[in-house]
């Protein structure tokens, strides 16, 4: 007498999202955490929007240890805003002043949202192009210049130019890409890597203007 048997159950493989996404397949989305100073532990929301990449917790408490911790009086510019977790998280932290500049209007909506939320007085949210923003501020108005543009974009080299010229003397450019920029593609638009750090997909750097002695 043969014996039925069941044909094996087949296990669906289970789909883990990129390193770089900011959360999970499926849409749905997510939530990033302030890391320090006032808002310290407040969550923001993260939309559900192709090519958003927050920095990710590791990063930012890397870069604000390399940057003291306390902003307190320092003039900065998020210049590719997405969630806003950079200059929030700047302003969190004693930031004068920080503007926020965003293209799309839904993230736009959503920065002024959380603004809002975190009476967030020392932040300015402005829809519109960040590089020709940059442009437009006085030589070595600036203190902290964040630069995270979509992966993919070609707008490297002109974010990087525009802040090198807006950044005072002693202040810092964040930059966050899919690969490292090195001393020597960076000379040339009058900066230097002061540090770095690569976590996953994303390659973090902390930059600052060559001295005279250094310039090429």
């Amino acid at each position: 007498m043969s014996t039925l048997q069941r044909p094996p159950k087949k296990i669906a493989k289970k789909t883990k999202p990129r390193p770089s996404d900011p959360h999970p397949v499926g849409g749905k989305p997510g939530e990033i955490r302030i890391i320090g100073g006032e808002w310290k532990r407040t969550r923001l929301t993260v939309a559900s929007k192709p090519g958003l990449r927050p920095t990710p917790d590791r990063v930012r408490e890397t870069l604000f240890n390399w940057l003291g911790q306390d902003l307190t009086g320092w003039r900065c510019v998020d210049v590719f805003a997405g969630t806003g977790v950079l200059g929030f998280e700047a302003a969190s932290r004693g930031a004068a002043t920080v503007h926020l500049f965003e293209q799309d209007p839904a993230l736009v909506a959503q920065l002024k949202t959380t603004q809002t939320k975190l009476q967030a007085s020392a932040t300015q949210v402005q829809r519109g192009d960040g590089v020709a923003a940059l442009r437009q501020l006085a030589t070595g108005s600036l203190d902290l210049v964040f630069l995270d543009p979509p992966f993919e974009s070609g707008l490297y080299e002109p974010a990087l130019n525009a802040a090198a010229k807006a950044v005072q003397g002693n202040g810092f450019v964040y930059l966050e890409a899919p690969a490292k920029w090195t001393d020597e593609l960076l000379a040339p638009l009058g900066l230097r890597v002061h540090r770095y750090l690569k976590a996953g997909a994303v390659h973090a750097h902390l930059l600052q203007l060559l001295t005279a002695a250094e310039a090429p």
